[in-house]
């Protein structure tokens, strides 16, 4: 069975407003990935280009650590601003 991918055929639907927030906040993804492993998630530098560039899908527990590390909402960082707004 094919695993499910987004209309325009991406693995995540987190990658842009993860780059947004990772600039905004002036974080490298060498730094993310530091902050995230000191919360006690096992995500390298790797991970976070991987995810950045639609090249991985991402877990539900990897949505709530990006979370915790931005302080937004879930539906934020799957939505974006616009539709997390509109709720």
């Amino acid at each position: 069975m094919p695993k499910p991918r987004t209309e325009d055929g991406k693995k995540n639907l987190v990658s842009k407003q993860l780059i947004e927030l990772r600039r905004k906040n002036n974080y490298s993804q060498r730094d993310l990935a530091y902050m995230l492993q000191l919360r006690g998630y096992d995500m390298d530098k790797n991970v976070i280009t991987r995810i950045e560039t639609n090249q991985r899908y991402v877990t539900d527990l990897e949505v709530k650590a990006l979370s915790e590390v931005f302080k937004v909402s879930y539906d934020y960082l799957i939505d974006g601003p616009e539709e997390s707004m509109k709720k």
